[in-house]
């Protein structure tokens, strides 16, 4: 448990979105009222639940457990770690390594619980707390990996591990351990991990604060729409959710349009006016870059320095350098080869796609050129005239429940044998939440499954996948996992119609929980998604497949009102426009992964003194300033890489989806949607988790190495071979 570190989870789960309203916070605090409370007695975060699968107590926790349950539970994992590293024994694999392993699950338990939370529905004292924890948890981190004579220990065992007779998962753990000594700095001097402790408390402080500045900063800017003709284009049904929204915050009689974390905001694509897809598209990308309160361009040169300082410090030339050494792409050489030589192509296609957009502009006499607001509107005015093809079509045959139930759910059943079952004497932390226990092939129970679909501002943006009990044989524990979304609920007595985007997403995020349901390893460490980030996409790429599968989609895209399968003339117009537009994604893409790694491939003494003149630049030099095209995140808001997990390897999606095509064609060889299939891909890739090599089990699976032609093919840069 000791690498499952509660710093980890709270680096990846830092929040978007804070509720702002009375009846948001009211909401937000129902089962995490802030009300002071005596903590003197039983508190539900200090002892193991006794709800099936250790499902959290959402009905007993409150805010004011939370800090009390930090401290002890780090208490405690101090006196687990000081009882190890001062054993007189002979240190051995059990009195050591699996020692650790086994320690701190109290602290691995609140700190799940917390940060789960906090991203899914915070409120202001949480917020508060997070702020507070950052610094101490990274103090708490550091104590352990900067242990002299833990490490000691860890070390003899090492050198030994030769002639332990291990089998080959624990001889892993017991490389990975000494591994991530090293890289945290435990050959360090004295003197100099006194300074990497400040380091690594200031960019705990830091990325806490840049995802809180970007939560605020993203409810201040939604767009508030005073006119209800301005909002032509968008359904009644949307409009009525904007009325709804502005009434929320007190402005009954306006129209709110919230802003989602990415550049391109939904809306975009159906707003008529082109005036206010501007003040859409501005209010996105000015987030957290125009003063103020809430501005990150500071936050961002802080923690750029201090990373590129302690890569150094380590021995690294760069943070990006000291990230890829730990995934499967190994070195900066390797994904800026992979960024590089897709760059060329798929900027191309963008020109290409955006000279079409421009056609239409003119034969309309618009008499503009298109611009970055402009793109998904004209795209999708394109896509009509070229596949008499509107997307909204789609949206009755994509009810939310038939996409969970009879799509997601069916397309597991028939692949993997699993079946489902909902739950609602479970306690849940938001009256949406649904939760589904799920049963294997043989009928037994395996798992619990949380089903988080809507959006609100107690929740960050996105979506994601985490684990509130991760699989591990060492504990005999079984999973609770959860899907985040953020579909904007609609009006009360209206049916959640879903965009093709979002069903997508469903299957994807649910990729994410298959892994970590079917893992099937001895230790936590292993358990689940703990693989190396860039390959943690793999799986979740591989599951979106099923969404467009014809035996899937067939059973589960039915009109919401009469029930009748979705035309068969339009099932095929998906296809048939699968590659469209791909200049546009891989462009926005690329732009924003090829970011990320200037940034993080700098020295100390390269940091820039300007933000976004930094960034106008590295997309220039990169070949992909192309404004009908912006980055998918701006650097003021890319909580991926300054706010969460993903520094130096937002590459990852790329990266994993190499993979993922190649497993998509390899499905298509061998019969597609069947169980001879699932459980050969659960075998060899699923339930193992990360006590494999990754790149090791993907050849296993496959019977060789990935090839690149699939993803090429798919995104439209490479054309099928006559």
């Amino acid at each position: 448990m000791l690498l499952c570190s509660s710093l980890a989870i709270q680096a990846s789960l830092a929040a978007d979105t804070t509720p702002s309203t009375p009846a948001e916070k009211n909401s937000a605090q129902t089962k995490l009222a802030a009300t002071p409370i005596d903590v003197s007695g039983l508190n539900p975060l200090l002892s193991v639940s006794t709800l099936q699968y250790q499902f959290p107590p959402f009905d007993k926790i409150q805010n004011a457990h939370f800090a009390p349950a930090f401290a002890e539970a780090m208490r405690q994992h101090n006196a687990e770690i000081r009882t190890i590293a001062d054993n007189p024994a002979k240190p051995s694999f059990d009195n050591t390594v699996l020692a650790m392993e086994s320690a701190g699950q109290t602290l691995g338990r609140v700190s799940r619980d917390f940060f789960n939370l906090s991203s899914a529905n915070t409120n202001p004292t949480m917020e508060a707390l997070s702020r507070d924890l950052a610094p101490k948890l990274a103090a708490h981190n550091d104590t352990i990996y900067l242990n002299e004579k833990l490490f000691e220990r860890l070390s003899a065992v090492y050198e030994f591990r030769a002639n332990l007779a291990l089998d080959a998962e624990s001889r892993r753990l017991l490389e990975r351990y000494y591994t991530d000594f090293i890289r945290s700095g435990a050959k360090l001097s004295a003197a100099d991990k006194i300074n990497l402790k400040s380091m690594n408390a200031q960019l705990a402080t830091l990325a806490t604060r840049f995802g809180q500045n970007i939560l605020n900063e993203t409810n201040l800017s939604a767009l508030i729409v005073e006119n209800k003709a301005e909002l032509k284009g968008l359904s009644k049904d949307e409009i009525k959710a904007a009325a709804d929204a502005a009434k929320a915050r007190g402005l009954e009689g306006k129209y709110l349009i919230a802003l989602m974390n990415t550049t391109g905001q939904p809306y975009l694509s159906s707003l008529a006016d082109r005036e206010l897809r501007k003040r859409l598209y501005e209010a996105s990308t000015e987030r957290a870059s125009h003063g103020g309160e809430f501005d990150n361009q500071a936050t961002i040169l802080s923690i750029v320095k201090l990373r590129a300082e302690r890569a150094a410090l380590l021995g690294y030339a760069n943070h990006a350098a000291y990230t890829l050494e730990d995934e499967t792409a190994k070195t900066t050489s390797a994904v800026n080869k992979m960024l590089s030589e897709l760059a060329p192509a798929a900027v191309a296609n963008a020109r290409q796609e955006a000279a079409d957009m421009q056609k239409l502009i003119d034969a309309k006499k618009g008499g503009f050129k298109l611009a970055a607001w402009d793109s998904a509107y004209y795209s999708e005015q394109v896509r009509k005239q070229k596949y008499s093809f509107d997307e909204s079509q789609l949206r009755p045959y994509f009810e939310l429940d038939h996409v969970l139930i009879d799509g997601v759910f069916f397309a597991a059943t028939k692949l993997y044998g699993i079946t489902f079952k909902e739950r609602k004497d479970l306690p849940v932390y938001h009256p949406s939440v649904r939760v589904f226990e799920v049963f294997d092939v043989d009928g037994k129970s395996m798992a619990l499954f949380i089903a988080d679909m809507y959006a609100r501002q107690s929740k960050r943006g996105g979506a994601w996948m985490n684990a509130y009990t991760p699989q591990s044989g060492l504990f005999a524990a079984q999973t609770v996992i959860a899907n985040h979304l953020n579909i904007p609920q609609p009006p009360a007595g209206q049916p959640t119609l879903l965009s093709y985007d979002e069903v997508r997403t469903a299957f994807h995020e649910f990729g994410h929980a298959l892994h970590g349901m079917f893992s099937n390893v001895r230790y936590p460490r292993f358990s689940g998604t703990n693989v190396p980030r860039d390959f943690v996409e793999y799986p979740s790429q591989v599951n979106e497949m099923w969404a467009t599968w014809p035996e899937v989609l067939q059973n589960y895209a039915k009109h919401y009102q009469t029930g009748a399968a979705m035309p068969a003339e339009l099932l095929a117009k998906i296809a048939a426009t699968g590659k469209f537009n791909q200049g546009f994604a891989t462009t926005e893409y690329l732009a924003a992964s090829l970011l990320d790694q200037r940034w993080h491939q700098l020295t100390a003494n390269q940091i820039p003194t300007d933000v976004l003149e930094f960034e106008a630049l590295a997309l220039k030099q990169a070949g992909v300033a192309f404004a009908p095209a912006p980055p998918r995140y701006r650097s003021s808001y890319f909580s991926h890489i300054f706010g969460g997990g993903y520094s130096a390897g937002y590459y990852a999606y790329l990266w994993s989806e190499v993979l993922d095509a190649d497993t998509v064609d390899w499905f298509k060889e061998n019969g597609g949607l069947s169980r001879k299939n699932g459980d050969w891909f659960r075998q060899q890739l699923l339930s193992r988790g990360g006590s494999v090599d990754a790149i090791e089990a993907f050849r296993q699976f496959r019977g060789r190495d990935a090839q690149i032609a699939p993803l090429l093919l798919r995104r439209g840069l490479k054309t099928e071979s006559k």
